[in-house]
């Protein structure tokens, strides 16, 4: 059984997940990834890693991906919650249904994994929770309504969880990122960021790499703007 360090990313298969479980294996990390779509498993298996074809809106599925992480490398140093895409409409047509569906989609994601993970990591005095959010949880657009509401929740969960254990030198954080190549790309919202340009997947990756590492050790409930300068208030 191997002490290497090991990261858990959720919502791997493709996108800034995938980007994020291809950074912490170029970093020397074991990664385990769930992925809907299969692509994570197989991606998981061409990292040397470990991966779980399953939702993380299913607690059995994190489980099973859990088991089969600590069986394989017997530890869980970093928990990254990615997510998919919650429901878009103009506010007042989303439906009762919808609103749950965002609710998993873009707060549950992580409660979940969290409630599962967190434990090993208090239990081994460490570890790092980065949590993929979006740049509007603050600036919220009617262009993601159902990202922004539970985005927004999602700071305060992580702000709870930063106070509770943050002790036990278990850190949690968020990354919000703006556009980023892994959307489609439009002339327009080029030209809403200041830089000029789409972010990268592998920007982010590189941000979630830091704050996962001995450098960002005293970082913990905060969220961490990767926009190129979209939204700037507090």
């Amino acid at each position: 059984m191997t002490m290497d360090k090991v990261a858990v990313v959720t919502a791997g298969g493709s996108g800034m997940g995938a980007a994020v479980a291809k950074r912490f294996a170029q970093d020397g990390y074991k990664v385990a990834i769930l992925s809907s779509s299969g692509k994570g498993e197989a991606l998981a298996a061409e990292l040397g890693g470990v991966g779980v074809t399953g939702s993380n809106q299913s607690n059995d599925d994190i489980q099973k991906l859990t088991d089969l992480t600590l069986g394989k490398f017997g530890r869980i140093d970093v928990l990254v919650n990615s997510a998919g895409h919650g429901p878009r409409a103009p506010i007042l047509e989303i439906t009762d249904e919808q609103w749950h569906t965002g609710l998993d989609v873009y707060l549950m994601n992580v409660i979940r994994p969290t409630r599962i993970i967190a434990p090993l990591m208090v239990a081994q005095k460490g570890g790092a929770i980065i949590n993929i959010s979006t740049a509007w949880a603050f600036e919220p657009s009617d262009m993601f309504p159902t990202s922004a509401v539970f985005r927004a929740g999602l700071a305060a969960y992580t702000k709870i969880f930063a106070d509770t254990y943050a002790a036990d030198n278990v850190r949690m954080n968020n990354v919000l990122p703006g556009w980023i190549d892994s959307l489609p790309a439009t002339e327009q919202r080029r030209e809403m960021v200041p830089m000029q340009r789409y972010g990268t997947s592998e920007e982010i990756a590189a941000t979630v790499a830091f704050l996962a590492s001995a450098g960002a050790g005293y970082i913990t409930g905060q969220n961490l703007k990767v926009d190129g300068g979209l939204t700037r208030s507090v």
